[in-house]
């Protein structure tokens, strides 16, 4: 879902975000809050942290929606707080530890699509069932395409952990789908 401000109707709207206007901050968050909880929730481990998240989120938008610059997207600059919000999230909830690349596996199969017979909830919670690292690591290459340098910087790990836990990350994921859909086919 994307969401295009359009300057005739909505700058009066933005304008009173930017004032501070309840109303104006309730039409934000319900706007985009659709877009925003499942974004959240692959982050977090349960729906609970999603929401705090998304929350924490939102403060910060509403806070810095001073800083928003009229013309460039809303959906991207709202995406961007909620992904800093979720690494510092992230960062405060996880003691780090560095995993050896030496110990990284390398996924392939040749097994069916597991994706093809689940919901988007189920696959949600199959990444919260990542241990914190893993579904940060994933979710910031494969969702939101950052190179395992730019990883690294925000995560301050080093970019061969960046690499290890994304291989481990695919590794774990894959066997969640395929015992969902392995449940699921036995229904």
């Amino acid at each position: 879902m994307s969401f295009v401000i359009r300057v005739d109707k909505d700058l009066d709207y933005l304008s009173a975000c930017m004032q501070k206007e309840r109303w104006a901050q309730e039409r934000l968050y319900k706007d985009f809050y659709p877009m925003i909880l499942p974004l959240c929730q692959r982050y977090a481990t349960n729906k609970e942290d999603a929401l705090d998240i998304m929350h924490e989120g939102f403060i910060k938008v509403f806070k810095h929606i001073g800083k928003y610059q009229m013309g460039t997207s809303l959906n991207a600059w709202i995406k961007r707080i909620m992904i800093n919000t979720a690494i510092d999230f992230y960062r405060k909830s996880v003691r780090r530890r560095t995993e050896d690349l030496d110990t990284a596996y390398a996924v392939s199969s040749s097994d069916p699509n597991a994706i093809n017979f689940l919901s988007a909830e189920e696959i949600i919670d199959c990444l919260q069932d990542l241990s914190p690292s893993y579904r940060a690591i994933f979710n910031l290459y494969i969702m939101e395409g950052y190179s395992h340098r730019e990883i690294a910087e925000r995560l301050k790990i080093s970019e061969s952990t960046s690499r290890s836990n994304l291989v481990k990350a695919r590794g774990k994921l894959k066997a969640l789908l395929l015992a969902k859909s392995a449940d699921y086919a036995r229904r």
